[in-house]
């Protein structure tokens, strides 16, 4: 019998399920589910979420790959003949949530099975400090893989007079959504660079709402963190000639001093529509996460089939994106435990388990 709760998915997964998707990804694995329906009549379907973030940011665009990937509705052999190495029964979907902050809270409650969030916010979330030290600590949160590196973006417009992050002073900066990891990581960027509160007139809006009003003018600058190319601001590029400010110098090193996940990070020429050279910044790794309650072998098939071949080729078809989703990278950036399950697929391919133990800092220092 077949268990799949049409009734109980979010709205935007359901949205998902009825329009068209994302770049066409977001859905892939629903599109094999509805294939596969008569198929797969007796069999027990299990449903698997992945939080990402908005629609605008790569979050979104490179969950839906990931679903795909570990995704196969029928029973079967693993990576069969027909080249697909999902887990069989396996059902995954991305869902559009508000990031980083939203998808730890989610699933250390287990109210989702798994999400993404930048390794720095993860980190903090597990330990209880930075923008957690209220909430306390988050102590079921585990990694299954990191998955590509992130970079902060600062975009202005081809013809603003912004050069440099301290020229930001009393202009109008849109930092991300409330409770979206972008929102935190512009927050850190500002207060490294000595602005106080008032100093810069923030507004809190997502990537692709920022996008549109950078073509109305009724914002000078916008941050936001993500792999390149980010969506929205490819978009935009493709309208608005832009340029990137460079995070570089003492705020720079003050943001890799005081946070053990930031490291330097160049975005390079090219990646957007005029702008011709390197812009180097400052990032992090993204990070793949589960509930510390997942069952061991679930969470072990799930790692084997985002590692699989018949994955990295899906991976390939996201370019530039998913060209930087290694398995030899797989463990940059863990700045919490692994599941269990992760950690006994990389212990058979022989691979370095040199992470945090629980309760281990990974902060230098708290904000």
């Amino acid at each position: 019998m077949v268990t799949f709760p049409m009734a109980g998915l979010p709205r935007e997964t359901r949205f998902c399920l009825l329009t068209n998707c994302w770049r066409g990804l977001a859905c892939a694995g629903w599109l094999f589910v509805g294939l596969s329906w008569a198929a797969s009549a007796e069999i027990e379907t299990r449903f698997f979420r992945i939080g990402t973030a908005a629609t605008g940011g790569s979050f979104f665009e490179i969950g839906g790959v990931v679903a795909s990937a570990i995704s196969s509705p029928v029973q079967g052999a693993a990576c069969g003949p027909s080249g697909g190495c999902g887990v069989p029964g396996l059902v995954a979907v991305a869902q559009a949530t508000r990031g980083s902050m939203e998808n730890l809270r989610l699933i250390n409650g287990g109210q989702i099975e798994s999400g993404f969030a930048q390794a720095d916010l993860a980190g903090m979330a597990y330990a209880g400090t930075g923008a957690f030290a209220d909430e306390g600590a988050m102590p079921k949160l585990r990694v299954i893989a990191s998955l590509f590196p992130e970079a902060l973006h600062v975009v202005v417009r081809v013809d603003s007079p912004i050069r440099s992050i301290a020229e930001l002073a009393g202009k109008v900066v849109a930092i991300g959504e409330p409770g979206s990891g972008t929102q935190v990581n512009a927050k850190v960027l500002l207060a490294a660079a000595g602005f106080g509160e008032g100093d810069v007139v923030t507004k809190g809006l997502r990537p692709a709402q920022a996008a549109e009003e950078m073509k109305n003018g009724t914002v000078d600058a916008l941050i936001v963190a993500g792999s390149h190319p980010i969506p929205a601001v490819q978009e935009l590029a493709g309208v608005v000639p832009i340029r990137l400010i460079p995070v570089t110098g003492p705020v720079a090193k003050k943001l890799e001093s005081q946070f053990s996940s930031y490291t330097s990070a160049i975005i390079p020429a090219g990646v957007y529509r005029n702008v011709d050279t390197d812009t180097p910044s400052v990032g992090f790794h993204a990070l793949w996460l589960v509930g510390a309650d997942a069952d061991e072998t679930l969470v072990y098939d799930i790692t084997r089939a985002v590692w699989s071949e018949a994955a990295g080729k899906l991976f390939a078809g996201l370019d530039p994106i998913g060209r930087r989703i290694r398995i030899s990278d797989a463990l940059k950036g863990v700045s919490l435990p692994l599941h269990p399950g992760a950690e006994r697929f990389y212990r058979e391919k022989g691979m370095p388990l040199d992470r945090p133990v629980a309760g281990e800092p990974v902060e230098r220092a708290t904000r």
